[in-house]
């Protein structure tokens, strides 16, 4: 147990710590805590302030929260909440139970505060008409809904200019048939428009006969679409639309529809184009006035209903903070909820989970501004994949981001599709857009080196293939074109064509690259030459020397990882959301397993017809064994024998210039006794 001095040097209130997710934090445990909120230092608290929007919490809650309306919710509003509650409530272990009702006698009925939320809680039983000593959020909304009721009753009563509708009661009717074919019914006046500027188009103008042969062979009846988009009628010069026979089949039942709603047209067998004109004026009209109307009735009723509510707010405020304050607390001075690892109590950042590459990653966050969170969210540590998500019902879009704290990431790839499915169970197919890449774990850093040195050679070997195969290909199309421009030349010159010489072997070129070889091979033998001594000291010592490699390749990459864990934090990717994070939120090696879980299969004991075939294992025994040899008798050479790969040494040029002086000198003697003539 601690406590914290104040600022004048006395006590104050008796705090209690402990350790959640390796940093320190404050418990808030009772209704004390609760009450003594505005005691608490601000900096030990682990958020300072959060967004409205965009959180698995009830928004209307934090809108009662949020004081001055700027979209955020900070700790004096937090505490305000706190020092309004102690002024209303008896007992602050009341929120503990975090219910959505009250009982009477739970209500301060000495503070001014605790007697405007009893006044307010009556009126609103007695409008509904019941008797009990308790108001829960049921009745809160039921009371609004009524006086909505009433509210609408009233404006209707009281309208100055009553309106009288085209067609009495079956307006409504009307304008949904007369709206179903007014476009179709348009684009017929506008085809007999064009028949009298020009007659000879009205074949153009009308269907094919081509088209309705087409579709003649198949049923009909399944190719209505294609039927509705021939013309309603046949095009007339005359413009007068036939009610009853000469209609297309698809578009009968429609306009049978607009005859029965308009009394107008009912016994008429044509209409021309100014009589229907005015049926849809008419119903346009109608169509205004109603749009007008229920704006009007809307915009009234909701300033009533407004008012009203904030005349309640008290009651409505106090049920929503009996429900949700201490569940924010938990997620706002502490992050509990987040580490507490319960599907039950998830924490209000959770967004859902997402399942991909036979995992599902429990900490996925909305993002509400990619730009930002890419360019500061990498400073997490953490695996990061970001995912644009469209919903399978609805089209609704959204973006975010999943820390994957578990696993191998071979299989993953910007432009990979997976699942996510947020907390109201919806599923959304999520495309990965992004990926920061930072260590999951000890092991998987340890294989990094292995798996980037053998993506480097892959792609290197790819690429080398490709080149070979497009120059291949250029030679064999250049070679094609050449002879076939041989066949067409004359003889002479196809003759002069094939003697023309071949390319000389650059002997040069291939002679630099077996020296290299030869080099390559001559330092390797060098280097195990100078260990042959601490080899063969102890057989043991084979096994160091093999460890000693293998760390100085992989052992930077996982010291990286080590210190990478260690500081692996939430917050940056929270503050790129709207968060204002005043502590660490750590997702150590140990608590990141438990966000990631991966698929585990039990043994198949059944045997699969289509598996690949396995090597015997005693014929892999055998290939290993001759490996190892092969790796013992050059060790062995190289040390006992100090077989080194180097080029031979020239003997020096003085040397030779010597050794052949005396011939020379010989020579000149020889000949000089020839030439002397007999004394």
């Amino acid at each position: 147990m601690a406590k914290i001095k104040n600022l004048i040097g006395k006590d104050s209130y008796d705090w209690k710590f402990s350790t959640v997710g390796g940093v320190t934090r404050v418990n808030i445990e009772s209704g004390a805590d609760i009450a003594h909120l505005d005691e608490l230092d601000q900096k030990l608290w682990t958020v300072l302030s959060c967004p409205v929007k965009g959180l698995e919490f009830d928004e209307r809650t934090l809108a009662l929260m949020d004081t001055d309306k700027d979209g955020k919710i900070r700790v004096n509003e937090v505490v305000a909440a706190a020092q309004w509650l102690k002024k209303v409530l008896v007992n602050m272990d009341y929120l503990l139970e975090e219910n959505d009702h009250i009982e009477f006698s739970a209500v301060s009925d000495t503070s001014d505060e605790g007697k405007q939320v009893i006044e307010s809680a009556k009126l609103i039983l007695n409008s509904l008409g019941r008797e009990k000593q308790s108001i829960c959020m049921q009745d809160v909304a039921d009371y609004l809904t009524v006086y909505e009721e009433k509210c609408k009753t009233e404006y209707t009563a009281a309208e100055s200019e009553p309106y009288e509708p085209p067609y009495g009661e079956g307006s409504n009717t009307a304008e949904a048939a007369v709206n179903a074919v007014r476009a179709k019914v348009a684009d017929w006046f506008m085809r007999c428009k064009l028949v009298q500027f020009d007659e000879d188009a009205a074949g153009a103008l009308d269907v094919q006969v081509e088209k309705i042969a087409a579709i003649s062979d198949s049923n009909l009846n399944d190719n209505v679409a294609q039927i509705s988009a021939y013309p309603l009628a046949r095009p007339r010069k005359e413009a007068l639309l036939p009610l009853n026979e000469g209609l297309n089949p698809a578009w009968q039942a429609p306009m049978a529809a607009v005859v029965a709603a308009v009394p107008e047209l009912q016994g008429k067998e044509t209409v021309n184009e100014e009589e229907w004109n005015a049926i849809v004026a008419k119903v346009d009209a109608y169509s205004a006035w109603k749009t007008a109307g229920e704006t009007a009735m809307n915009e009234a009723i909701a300033a009533q209903v407004g008012e009203h509510a904030a005349a309640i707010e008290p009651v409505e405020k106090l049920l929503r903070y009996c429900r949700d304050y201490f569940r924010l607390l938990h997620n706002y001075v502490v992050f509990k909820d987040f580490y507490r690892r319960d599907d039950k109590s998830l924490a209000v950042f959770q967004a859902g989970k997402l399942y991909i590459d036979q995992r599902c990653c429990d900490l996925c966050v909305k993002v509400s501004d990619m730009g930002k969170s890419t360019a500061t969210a990498g400073k997490s540590g953490m695996y990061l994949l970001y995912c644009h998500c469209i919903a399978k019902n609805g089209g609704a879009q959204m973006d975010i981001v999943a820390a994957l704290t578990d696993g191998e990431i071979g299989g993953l790839h910007e432009g990979k599709n997976a699942i996510f499915y947020d907390r109201a169970g919806q599923d959304w197919d999520a495309t990965i857009t992004k990926i920061v890449d930072n260590p999951i774990s000890i092991r998987q850093a340890f294989w990094s080196p292995y798996r980037k040195f053998g993506n480097w050679v892959t792609d290197k070997i790819t690429k080398s293939a490709s080149e070979k195969e497009s120059k291949q290909f250029d030679e064999m199309t250049s070679k094609a074109d050449t002879a076939s421009t041989n066949l067409t030349a004359k003889p002479e010159e196809g003759a002069a064509a094939e003697k023309k010489p071949a390319a000389p072997f650059d002997i040069a070129k291939f002679a630099g690259i077996f020296a290299a070889i030869g080099l390559a091979f001559g330092a390797i033998g060098a280097a195990l030459g100078m260990l042959g001594g601490f080899i063969v000291a102890k057989w043991y010592n084979v096994i160091i020397l093999v460890a000693a490699v293998i760390l100085l390749i992989s052992g930077p990459s996982m010291l990286l990882a080590w210190l990478k864990l260690r500081k692996r934090n939430l917050g940056p990717v929270l503050n790129a959301n709207g968060w204002a994070i005043n502590s660490d939120v750590k997702v150590n090696t140990t608590f990141g397993k438990t966000l990631t879980s991966m698929a585990k299969y039990p043994k198949v004991v059944a045997k699969d017809p289509f598996a690949d075939k396995k090597m015997p294992w005693w014929q892999k025994c055998l290939i290993w064994l001759g490996i190892l040899a092969v790796l013992f008798l050059l060790v062995f050479r190289l040390t006992q024998h100090r077989w080194v790969w180097q080029p031979k040494a020239e003997e020096p040029v003085a040397e030779v210039v010597d050794s052949v002086a005396p011939v020379a000198d010989t020579v000149a003697v020889e000949a000089a006794a020839e030439e002397t003539p007999a004394e």
